[in-house]
């Protein structure tokens, strides 16, 4: 068995010892968006493009931990704002990483002034949050029910399909065209 193929398994079990009933942000959501971000990483695609991945993770994540405590009563503000804090702090920590060659290089590579895995960061984080609040008023105005199955779930990850294909055509087209992004 292979190096993906072991990681792949390895998330399987995981999935299937872990994760418990869906509730704010699907684990469904969650794992795929995981998924896809180790999978770009290990094929060597842009950092802004796997910073959207992983901007899209860290909300679910947090969404994820922050219904757990809603879940468990945890009333005290502080509690959700070290939530946000964490997760935000550990997908920074790939700038800080000591290594010989760190994941992410700062201000190596941008696009338009800002770095590649921080813009896609900041975007994946925006999408996703959208994509959310697009379904939640959706689901609002059917009665309290969703369009098709898994909707929760095809939303935030269709909007990140999206952005990918946007910063994949900006990346691929702009420079041919002579437009320099950084």
């Amino acid at each position: 068995m292979g190096k993906l193929e072991k990681y792949l398994f390895c998330m399987l079990v995981a999935t299937l010892v872990f994760v418990g009933a869906a509730d704010a942000v699907c684990p469904v959501c969650t794992i795929a968006i995981g998924a896809g971000l180790e999978g770009m990483r290990m094929l060597g695609v842009k950092d802004v493009i796997t910073g959207i991945w992983a901007g899209g993770l860290t909300v679910s994540l947090i969404g994820w931990t922050a219904n757990y405590m809603r879940k468990h009563n945890v009333k005290n503000a502080f509690w959700y704002v070290l939530n946000v804090l964490v997760y935000v702090s550990l997908l920074a920590g790939v700038y800080f990483m000591p290594s010989g060659n760190p994941i992410v290089k700062w201000w190596e590579n941008c696009i338009w002034g800002i770095d590649q895995f921080l813009l896609g960061t900041i975007v994946g984080a925006i999408t996703f949050i959208l994509m959310e609040v697009w379904y939640m008023h959706i689901k609002k105005n059917h009665g309290g029910h969703a369009l098709f199955p898994f909707q929760k779930v095809v939303m935030p990850f269709v909007g990140l399909l999206i952005m990918t294909g946007i910063f994949w055509a900006i990346i691929k087209w702009l420079p041919t065209m002579g437009i320099v992004l950084c």
